[in-house]
């Protein structure tokens, strides 16, 4: 590679990690490299660079977009990410829901993929404030959906709010499955969005079992609210790109670590 065509290939990968972290959020160093196939090393120096630049706040094991601990990705912009691995790591946890079950059930799109896979269940309850929950189960001649009530927080497609909260403080099951936007050992589940948080945190109290979702571009990312404690989480179903430094520590903090 020539010496002018070098800084032409950094000034794109520049742009393409930008991109990626104002599409996604804050992302672990890991996962950016993966993207971009670059080294970690290579990566780590373009944060240093982008971070000097005001462009990027480097976080724990990764980057975020400036103020960008507070973005909140899409449903329609994590539907296209880690695909395969969001399907994967719903049907391990489905083997969690047995008949006559009753769970909750957050928004996301790898929670999502879970309702799908519940649909044949027999006697579910499956209580929820995520649109696209119901309406995986929408058509189930087993499966019982209850919606929560609430403000409808429309770039998620989730219902938020005192009502949300209220309703799932009378509410008591074994399994709750949550996914969010991050989660580290050393904060544990965490969201962008306030009100957001406040009902993942209901969700969660509503279960004895706490049950987390999250691919791997999630694992080792912070967002702006905790939710979920990571000594409350019972389990973590997660894929085989997930960090292996993270993971031990979210097991030595007491998780169950399930990778697919």
């Amino acid at each position: 590679m020539t010496e002018a065509a070098q800084p032409r290939f950094a000034a794109e990968r520049h742009e393409r990690l930008l991109r990626l972290l104002r599409e996604r959020g804050a992302m672990p160093l890991h996962a950016l490299a993966e993207e971009l196939s670059a080294s970690e090393a290579t990566v780590r120096r373009d944060l240093r660079t982008l971070e000097a630049r005001g462009l990027l706040a480097r976080s724990r094991g990764g980057a975020a977009p400036v103020g960008g601990l507070a973005h909140e990705p899409t449903q329609r912009d994590k539907a296209t990410v880690a695909v395969a691995e969001k399907a994967a790591i719903a049907e391990a946890a489905a083997r969690l829901v047995g008949p006559d079950d009753a769970v909750v059930i957050g928004p996301g799109t790898t929670t999502r993929q879970l309702a799908l896979r519940l649909a044949a269940v027999p006697g579910l309850t499956v209580i929820t404030n995520s649109l696209a929950v119901a309406e995986a189960l929408a058509d189930s001649r087993t499966a019982q959906v209850v919606l929560t009530g609430g403000t409808l927080r429309g770039p998620i497609r989730a219902l938020v709010g005192a009502e949300t909260e209220r309703f799932l403080g009378t509410v008591r099951v074994r399994h709750a499955f949550l996914s969010g936007n991050g989660l580290t050992a050393e904060r544990g589940l965490s969201t962008p969005h306030l009100a957001v948080a406040a009902a993942d945190r209901a969700i969660a109290a509503s279960a004895e079992r706490p049950v987390v979702l999250a691919d791997h571009t999630k694992v080792g990312t912070n967002a702006l609210f905790q939710t979920v404690p990571a000594g409350r989480v019972a389990h973590l179903f997660t894929d085989a790109a997930a960090s292996a430094a993270e993971l031990d520590a979210l097991a030595e903090a007491g998780v169950t670590v399930h990778r697919t």
